[in-house]
């Protein structure tokens, strides 16, 4: 959640800094919810002054008046507290203010192109896409799936299956060797989690419910990484603190009716490798970066041909600040494609899940980033750049030593 008291001082700065996110009324509707608990505020405290001037009653007169004082008192908390409520559910629903770096827009097509590395392959040949050439290789079966699981699932089968789990494993070698801790996180997680990753309330028609055990599915182990540390105090030279976490996700994707339906490129559940970081404030931006680049030196190293963007304003999840994009060339689709992304939420996350470190002013809140490292869109990338017209795919040497199989296939 933002923080209150700063935007009491400054409401210019941030009502401006929100509307690029359109959220400017949200913002509106908090001052006045806020102005109306602090007008009671003032008001309990005033009567509770007189309640305590007053003492023990000893006349006719003055126990009558501390009867209604009582009663005065009595409204005011009732009323107090439903403030408070009302002032709360307004603050749960502000975003995170945008970076001034963040470009302004609300769609995909507002990102800021930052780079582009690697060019597009000349194939010589109409590109098959990843799933035609999925079903074709025996790698990815959507329609057994489906019957098992309804739309937007999938089987990953044999070399394909292999191939997935080794482009994991990769990505963790490589986050291990830059010193991050690798985690297998928890998926089901309870309330105060998904709340303090911002998720909640606001995203809520994207997330699955156990309702009978009262916990949430995870839609990207971000939620569970950031939750290890909730209601912590950490210590100054422990910072930062990255962790790398493996595990499946799960969206309902309720916003994207009619979107992306062919393949796996959006699917219910996936497999993802995650990173976390906890920061000091001043080193978030510069952790920032540094996330993108290890982003991009996987990518790199995979080989296909990729851009980076800026996301705008508007484009970004309530929690962040700033958010990168990398986006790999889809020859079947003749565009770039988000695959990672990588997220600084500054303080958004940290305030409500109480994470601080000390300082020498006392505790204060760390900064939190968060950054794809592999999801299954590599493999897509890998499968459509890399396929040739005899329907063979050429695995990335890399990724052999992983336990994925050389060049494989040849459709018949």
């Amino acid at each position: 959640m933002i923080d209150l008291r700063a935007a009491r001082s400054d409401p210019g700065t941030f009502r401006a800094a929100l509307a690029r996110k359109s959220a400017a009324e949200l913002f509106d509707a908090l001052l006045k919810a806020d102005a109306a608990w602090r007008e009671l505020n003032t008001r309990r405290d005033e009567a509770r002054a007189r309640q305590k001037k007053l003492g023990k009653p000893s006349s006719p007169e003055e126990i009558e008046q501390a009867k209604a004082l009582k009663a005065e008192l009595q409204a005011l908390d009732a009323q107090l507290a439903e403030a408070e409520a009302r002032r709360q559910e307004h603050l749960d629903r502000v975003p995170n203010p945008p970076d001034s770096t963040a470009p302004d827009g609300f769609d995909e097509e507002d990102a800021v192109e930052l780079r582009r590395v690697g060019e597009p392959r000349e194939l010589g040949f109409d590109p098959v896409d990843h799933l035609e050439l999925g079903e074709r290789l025996g790698w990815i079966d959507m329609e057994r799936a489906s019957r098992a699981s309804g739309a937007r699932f999938a089987y990953r089968l044999g070399d394909g299956a292999l191939l997935e789990l080794a482009l994991y494993r990769f990505a963790l070698d490589r986050l291990v060797r830059k010193g991050f801790t690798p985690v297998l996180p928890p998926v089901l997680v309870r309330e105060p989690a998904m709340y303090g990753t911002g998720f909640l309330p606001t995203d809520d028609v994207n997330i699955y419910y156990v309702e009978r055990d009262e916990l949430y599915l995870t839609g990207t182990s971000e939620v569970s990484l950031a939750a290890l540390h909730m209601q912590e105090i950490l210590d100054d030279d422990a910072l930062p603190r990255r962790y790398a976490g493996y595990s499946t996700c799960f969206r309902r994707e309720a916003g994207a009716a009619g979107k992306d339906t062919r393949g796996m490129f959006r699917v219910h559940q996936f497999d993802k490798v995650e990173m976390f970081s906890f920061v000091r404030p001043e080193d978030s931006a510069e952790e920032h970066e540094l996330l993108l680049s290890i982003e991009e030196e996987i990518v790199s190293e995979l080989g296909f041909p990729y851009r980076v963007v800026n996301v705008a304003a508007g484009d970004l999840g309530a929690s962040a600040a700033k958010k990168y994009d990398i986006e790999a060339w889809m020859p079947s689709q003749q565009r770039y494609r988000e695959i990672t992304s990588t997220s600084n939420t500054t303080d958004f996350q940290a305030r409500r899940l109480e994470v601080r470190y000390r300082t020498e002013r006392g505790p204060e809140l760390v900064h939190t980033l968060n950054g794809t490292a592999i999801t299954a869109r590599s493999l897509i990338a890998i499968m459509e750049n890399f396929q040739d017209e005899d329907g063979s795919i050429a695995v990335p040497s890399i990724l052999e030593e992983f336990g994925a199989p050389a060049r494989v296939g040849a459709l018949v």
